[in-house]
C-alpha cells in the first residue's frame, strides 16, 4: 500500500503513517510519501511540487491519495497518472477530490488533471475518483457530521448504522460515473455528537465506490471518501 500526501489542510501528514502503522501490523507493506521541501529534506506541505519517491507506485497493489493542489512536475505526476490508468484500485480522501491545480504551468501535458478542468470536468478527482472541489457544504469546523450507511455493502461490515464525526460535509455536484454511495453525511448545526442537524442541509454522499477503466481498459476499483479531517481520524 502506497499513500501519497500532500495537503495544507487536515494534516494527512500525521494521520496516514498513523494509518500506515495500524495496517503493516496486520500484514501490509506500507510506504507514505510526503511532500518535500527540497531545501532542507523536512516534509513540508506547503511545498506544492515535489513529492518524491513515487516510483513505488510501480510495484504498488493499493495507492490511497490524499492530495490538494499539487502541481507535480511531470515526471512526478506521470507515476501517479500511470497507476490510475493500469486498472489498480485506489482510495481517495478529502481533498483528493482535488488533487491538481496548474497555475505555473499551464502547458504541461498534465494540465487537464487541473481540478478546475473543462476536459476531462473536473480534471483528476471527477474523472478518476468521482467528483472534483465543489463547497464546504456543512460550516468549516462549526457543521459536524452524522454519518449514516446506506444499504448492505461489504466495506460497512462492523461500521455502525449510524455514527458521528468531527468534520464537515464536502458539497458535490453530480457524482460522475458509476458511484454507489455508502455512507450519507447530515450536517448537524455544532461541534458535538448531541448537536441537532441542520433543518435547512439534507443528507448528501460523504463516501461511495466507483470504477474507473483506465488506459489497459480494466476496471479499477475505487472508494472514495470527503470526510478526513484530523481529528476525524482519531
Amino acid at each position: 500500500i502506497v499513500f501519497v500526501t500532500g495537503e495544507e489542510s487536515y494534516r494527512s501528514e500525521e494521520s496516514m503513517p498513523l494509518m500506515a502503522r495500524i495496517l503493516s501490523k496486520q500484514g501490509f507493506k506500507c510506504t507514505v510519501l510526503f511532500a518535500i521541501d527540497p531545501k532542507d529534506g523536512t516534509i513540508n506541505p506547503m511545498v506544492k511540487d515535489n513529492i518524491p519517491g513515487l516510483e513505488a507506485l510501480e510495484t504498488a497493489d493499493l495507492m490511497v491519495a490524499f492530495l490538494r493542489w499539487r502541481e507535480l512536475p511531470d515526471e512526478q505526476m506521470k507515476r501517479i497518472v500511470d497507476y490510475a490508468e493500469s486498472g489498480k484500485p485506489i482510495v481517495g480522501i478529502r481533498n483528493a477530490t482535488h488533487p491538481f491545480k496548474y497555475v505555473k504551468r499551464p502547458d504541461s501535458p498534465y494540465a487537464k488533471y487541473d481540478s478546475g478542468s473543462k476536459d476531462p470536468a473536473g480534471g483528476w478527482g471527477r474523472l478518476v475518483l468521482g467528483e472534483t472541489w465543489v463547497s464546504h457544504y456543512g460550516k468549516n469546523l462549526v457543521e459536524s457530521t452524522r454519518c449514516d450507511g446506506v444499504g448492505m455493502h461489504p466495506i460497512l461490515k462492523g461500521i455502525p448504522k449510524s455514527f458521528w464525526i468531527p468534520d464537515d460535509v464536502y458539497g458535490i455536484g453530480t457524482l460522475n460515473g458509476d458511484c454507489t454511495p455508502l455512507l450519507l453525511g447530515q450536517p448537524l448545526v455544532g461541534w458535538k455528537p448531541d448537536d441537532q442537524p441542520n433543518p435547512d442541509k439534507k443528507a448528501i454522499p460523504i463516501a461511495w465506490t466507483k470504477t474507473y477503466s483506465g488506459a489497459k481498459g480494466k476496471a479499477a476499483r475505487v472508494f472514495t471518501t470527503t470526510m478526513g479531517h484530523g481529528d476525524a481520524f482519531k
